[in-house]
């Protein structure tokens, strides 16, 4: 049980990747704040499940990560009711795909807002009591976008290379006080926001949903698979874990091999 007694908030983890990496800590003794949307019946059982699994506290906030007064929101809750926030993974993301000079604007500021500006925010509130104990871990779920650019995802990659950056400047602000911050950078994960994007690449582009999946999406991993959620989330509670203290401020890739190019 490395984390027991530490509280971790995971955005977007009512599925896909989130919800892995919170079944992760919370087999680690951690408790847990999920966030994201999603049916309401659903996401209980969801905390029940964990909760009754590993024996840990498990709350739900649904906060719009686009509205920083819905993030504080969520953070003044998290904190007063756990006491602060150990391990931050910020892992809420949205994906829109279209040619630059079409690109819609409220897509642009949606994407901006909830990819990289709610990681700002989240982190921001979570630092002070994170200094005060002196220990402290954020995971930025980023992307292999934050490293290499695709076509038709401006804003995408725009946010995933801030996030790049944000990881590697708090990092050195905070590399004294027993805090490190990484940033995550996945492949292609077969998970709902991907499978989305399926269709949309492939009106885009003109071709196949199933030439999308062979001659776009793993077209750059050399391993010709997907990454998936469990392999992710053990990568993020070893960053967590007292093993990964002298890690910090890295962009670390778990993407089939795609960067290697």
């Amino acid at each position: 049980m490395i984390f027991k007694g530490k509280a971790a908030l995971v955005t977007g983890s009512t599925s896909g990747i989130g919800l892995a990496i919170a079944r992760e800590l919370a087999a680690g003794g951690a408790h847990i704040v999920l966030n994201g949307f999603g049916d309401a019946g659903q996401i209980a059982e969801i905390r029940r499940q964990i909760a009754e699994m590993h024996g840990v506290t498990v709350l739900y906030d649904g906060a719009d990560m686009s509205r920083p007064d819905a993030i504080e929101a969520m953070m003044a809750r998290a904190i007063g009711e756990l006491g602060g926030i150990d391990l931050l993974v910020n892992n809420a993301g949205i994906q829109h795909v279209a040619p630059v000079d079409e690109f819609p604007l409220d897509k642009w500021d949606a994407i901006l807002a909830i990819n990289l500006s709610a990681a700002f925010h989240t982190t921001r509130l979570a630092l002070p009591a994170m200094k005060q104990r002196g220990f402290g871990r954020i995971v930025n779920v980023a992307s292999a976008h934050a490293l290499v650019a695709s076509p038709y995802k401006s804003a995408y990659v725009a946010a995933k290379h801030g996030i790049a950056g944000l990881t590697k400047t708090v990092a050195l602000e905070v590399a004294e006080a027993g805090i490190t911050v990484n940033a995550l950078c996945p492949g292609y994960v077969l998970t709902p926001l991907v499978s989305k994007q399926i269709p949309d690449t492939a009106k885009a582009r003109g071709i196949s949903e199933e030439a999308v999946v062979r001659d776009v999406l793993l077209a750059a991993q050399p391993t010709k698979k997907f990454v998936t959620v469990e392999q992710v989330a053990a990568f993020t509670s070893f960053l967590c874990s007292e093993a990964a203290a002298s890690i910090t401020g890295a962009v670390l890739p778990i993407e089939g091999g795609w960067t290697a190019h």
